[in-house]
């Protein structure tokens, strides 16, 4: 009886010593079955911490029964209690899952609705480009390599509105001047004088100002057509090379 009491004190007394002292425990920690880099490793107990380096691997002085708790900004928070198996393990293994994408706020505007009897503008808008669609399909210049322009339509308007706003005349019905240049530079895109007709960019205001001169240049400003405009100045471009 002596004999069983005494191994009973032994593993209690080495329990309790085991239970005290300090190890430097090890572990690694993964995501997805990546590991992750500059977790925080926090001993709750000790308030002791460290980082995990690029392999995901950590190391921290803890005894039986310390809670580790585990942190990385997007991540959820881990807390592992240690028991004795974590201490006879050479590597502990963590795993933490990845928080969830919040949106911080989501703005539903209602979309403004069109009367489409009364809206006279849009109406002029939509015919004016179904109309100039129309003709330049009918129209295709082939003496220019692909004229694909994006938004063409929309250039075009934007175009015949600016010619309207410069030649818009005055109360006392006083004609006023177009400027060629400010219009062939709202019409057409800069790729278009630098890739189409292959002008360098110190090159295209001279340019301008060569086809300006031509007197054809402002029948042209007259009809404010896309590709009336791009044959002008394609043609013009031939002569401007040869000199």
């Amino acid at each position: 009886m002596k004999v069983k009491l005494l191994v009973v004190l032994f593993f209690v007394v080495l329990h309790s010593g085991y239970s005290q002292s300090e190890k430097l425990i090890s572990g690694k920690i993964t995501s997805e079955n990546f590991t992750l880099q500059s977790v925080d490793v926090i001993n709750k107990s000790t308030e002791k911490s460290t980082t995990t380096n690029a392999q995901g691997l950590f190391s921290i002085n803890s005894k039986l029964g310390d809670t580790l708790i585990f942190y990385k900004k997007d991540y959820f928070l881990k807390e592992i209690k240690l028991t004795t198996s974590n201490f006879s393990s050479s590597l502990i293994s963590v795993q933490l899952n990845k928080r969830a994408e919040e949106l911080d706020e989501v703005i539903i505007k209602k979309a403004v609705a069109i009367d489409w009897k009364l809206d006279t503008n849009y109406e002029k808008i939509k015919r004016d480009e179904l109309a100039a669609d129309k003709a330049e399909r009918r129209l295709k210049n082939t003496r220019i390599d692909d004229l694909t322009i994006d938004k063409g339509l929309d250039i075009a308007r934007i175009g015949k509105t600016l010619f309207n706003l410069l030649v818009k005349e005055s109360p006392t019905e006083k004609v006023v001047e177009v400027n060629f240049k400010e219009v062939a530079l709202n019409i057409c895109e800069e790729k278009f004088f630098t890739q189409t007709l292959k002008l360098k960019p110190s090159e295209i205001e001279l340019f301008l100002q060569f086809c300006d001169a031509d007197t054809r240049s402002q029948s042209v400003l007259k009809e404010v057509n896309v590709l009336s405009m791009m044959d002008f100045l394609a043609t013009k471009n031939i002569e401007f090379k040869k000199l």
